[in-house]
């Protein structure tokens, strides 16, 4: 049975740098023979890699040493020694694939909200994971050319699949708030935002007070109670029955203040004969 060796071959790339006191001809004519230089690696590249049988190390042995007899001795221990801490900088690095992509639900929740900016009408569609964090959104519009329509929808899918691998909805908040394009102007059919200078800043000022909470990008007040929401006692039963089935988005983390108390509502459900 054969056995092979597979060599690879690399050129390395680097540069000695040397301290002059004077920079005259006498000086640079012994530079070549001074031992005090720095040596960094630029760069290292893989060139070819050879299949050899074993036993033919002697001649690759060779080959080292007439490399080395070219360097300067200085500069050759410097990059065969192992002790000499370089920094090698790889231009071309390898990409791994990232597949921690967490996928919506068949059935989902969310909600949809249709204002009017300006003369254009804008439904944001949104969907939910099953603890209420958001994992896509969908946005339409009414007047607008097939070219601009094609670029909202593909603009959404772009941010669904950043949120579905794990892009913080701060992130996308603090990017488009504020932009400033046509239509713009007074929102109509929103109770939170009166006023976008933009699609995008309606959108993301939308989705900032709905599921992050952030009432300071709000034009009209909360109609819920300013209670601490630390000081709340652990939720109930029914609450949490609630939360499972409902979107976070749509009532705006406001369960209690949604819900119907029943509790002291008596039913007769006798019948009058």
């Amino acid at each position: 049975m054969k056995k092979f060796i597979v060599e690879t071959y690399y050129t390395c790339t680097f540069k000695t740098v040397h301290t002059l006191d004077n920079l005259n001809d006498k000086e640079l004519a012994k530079i070549d023979s001074r031992n005090d230089g720095k040596v960094e690696v630029i760069d290292v590249k893989l060139n070819n890699r050879k299949t050899k049988k074993l036993g033919e190390n002697k001649k690759s042995s060779e080959k080292i040493k007439k490399t080395d007899g070219l360097l300067s001795p200085s500069i050759s221990k410097k990059v065969t020694d192992p002790k000499n801490q370089t920094i090698i900088q790889d231009n071309h690095p390898i990409k791994l694939k990232d597949n921690a992509r967490f996928k919506m639900p068949d059935r989902r929740k969310g909600y949809i909200q249709k204002a009017q900016i300006g003369d254009h009408k804008v439904y944001l569609h949104t969907g939910e994971y099953d603890d209420g964090k958001i994992g896509e959104i969908f946005i339409d519009t009414n007047k607008e050319g097939e070219l601009v329509k094609a670029m909202m929808n593909n603009f959404a899918i772009a941010i669904s699949l950043g949120l579905q691998y794990g892009v913080p909805l701060d992130e996308y908040v603090d990017a488009f708030i504020d932009t400033k394009f046509e239509p713009s102007g007074n929102v109509i059919g929103n109770d939170r935002i009166l006023s976008a200078s933009s699609i995008l800043d309606y959108v993301f000022r939308e989705l900032a007070i709905s599921y992050l909470g952030k009432e300071e990008l709000a034009h009209t007040p909360s109609i819920a109670s300013s209670k601490d929401i630390a000081n709340e006692e652990p939720d109930d039963k029914f609450l949490k029955i609630v939360k499972n089935i409902t979107s976070k988005g749509f009532v705006r983390s406001n369960y209690e203040e949604k819900l119907v108390d029943l509790t002291d509502v008596r039913i007769n459900l006798k019948s009058k004969n």
